[in-house]
C-alpha cells in the first residue's frame, strides 16, 4: 500500500526568509524556486498566493488574480483559503478599489479566526483598517485584541505596527494625548522585538507627538539624540527645525530645514504627494 506524507502548512520562518518587500521581483523568483522543489499541497498553494502578492506589488494585478484563480482550496489546510482571500483583497486595495477589497478581507478574517490562524487573522484585521478607513480604529483595536488572546510569538510581532497605526489615527483625529499612549506602546513593542530602524522610528514618532502636545523640550531631547546617533535623516532634521522654530530661534532652525529639504527632496513619494511641505522647508531654510 502506498503511503503519503501528511499535508503541511508553509513554514512561517521560511516564508519570512523568502520575502523581501523592497524587492518583489526577487521575492517572486524565490517563490518559483521553492515551488519547483515540490513542497506539500497546502504549502504549494500558499506559495502561489505569495507569488501573486509579489506580482501585485509589481503592478501586475490581472496576472496575480489569474494565479489566485488557479488555487483550489478544497481538501487543503485552512490557511490556504485565508491567504487566497487576503491576497485578492490586497490586489484590489493596491489598485485603488478599496470598496471591493473589504469583503475579501472580511472573509479572510472570519476564516482565519475559525481556523485558529492567529497571525493571518491579525493581518486581515490590519488590512480592514486600511481599506475600511472610516472604521480604522475599530479594526485596529480588534487586531490588538486578537494579539492579546494569542500565545504565538510571531503574532505578537504585529503589536508595534498596530499601536503605531492607532496612534496616528488618534493624532490625526485631534487627540494627541491618546495618541501618545499608543506611540509609547509601539516603542515598547519595538524595543522588545523590533529592528534597530523600527526602534529609531518609534522614538521619532513619540517625539513628534510630544511636539503636538506642546512638550517641546522633551521632543527636542529625543530628536537631538536621534540626530547625534545617526544616520542622517531628513525627518529628524525637519523636526529639529520645527522645534527650534517653535522655540523662537529661526536662525538655529534654518540649517536643519535646509538639510531636511535636501534629504526629503530625494523622496519620490514626498515630491509627488507633498510638494507644499517641501516648498515650506526650502523657504524656512533661508532663516
Amino acid at each position: 500500500m502506498t503511503t503519503h506524507a501528511p499535508d503541511e502548512q508553509l513554514d512561517a520562518d521560511r516564508l519570512d526568509q523568502l520575502w523581501d518587500f523592497a524587492d518583489p521581483g526577487g521575492s517572486a523568483q524565490r517563490f518559483r524556486a521553492e515551488l519547483a522543489a515540490g513542497p506539500s499541497p497546502s504549502a504549494s498553494a500558499e506559495l502561489v498566493t505569495q507569488l501573486a502578492r509579489a506580482l501585485g506589488l509589481q503592478g501586475s494585478f490581472d496576472g496575480a488574480d489569474e494565479l489566485l484563480d488557479g488555487v483550489h482550496t478544497e481538501g487543503l489546510l485552512p490557511a490556504v483559503a485565508v491567504r487566497v482571500a487576503l491576497e485578492r483583497g490586497r490586489l484590489r486595495n493596491s489598485s485603488g478599489r478599496r470598496d471591493e477589497a473589504v469583503p475579501f478581507f472580511s472573509e479572510a478574517l472570519d476564516r482565519a479566526r475559525a481556523g485558529g490562524e492567529d497571525f493571518l487573522a491579525v493581518d486581515a484585521a490590519h488590512m480592514l483598517a486600511i481599506a475600511d478607513e472610516g472604521n480604522a480604529q475599530q479594526w485596529t483595536r480588534l487586531a490588538l485584541g486578537l494579539i492579546d488572546a494569542s500565545d504565538e510569538p510571531r503574532t505578537a510581532r504585529w503589536s508595534g505596527a498596530l499601536h503605531n497605526n492607532l496612534g496616528w489615527a488618534l493624532h490625526d483625529a485631534g487627540d494627541p494625548g491618546a495618541a501618545l499612549l499608543e506611540f509609547s506602546a509601539a516603542r515598547e513593542a519595538y524595543e522588545a522585538t523590533g529592528t534597530p530602524e523600527q526602534q529609531r522610528v518609534a522614538r521619532w514618532t513619540v517625539a513628534r507627538c510630544l511636539r503636538s502636545l506642546g512638550r517641546t523640550a522633551e521632543a527636542l531631547d529625543i530628536q537631538q539624540r536621534l540626530h547625534e546617533s545617526g544616520p542622517e535623516d531628513g525627518y529628524v532634521s525637519e523636526e529639529l527645525g520645527e522645534l527650534y522654530l517653535a522655540g523662537g530661534d529661526p536662525d538655529r532652525a534654518a540649517p536643519h530645514f535646509a538639510a531636511a529639504a535636501e534629504l526629503l527632496g530625494a523622496d519620490t513619494w514626498l515630491v509627488e504627494n507633498e510638494p507644499d511641505r517641501l516648498e515650506r522647508l526650502r523657504e524656512l531654510s533661508a532663516g
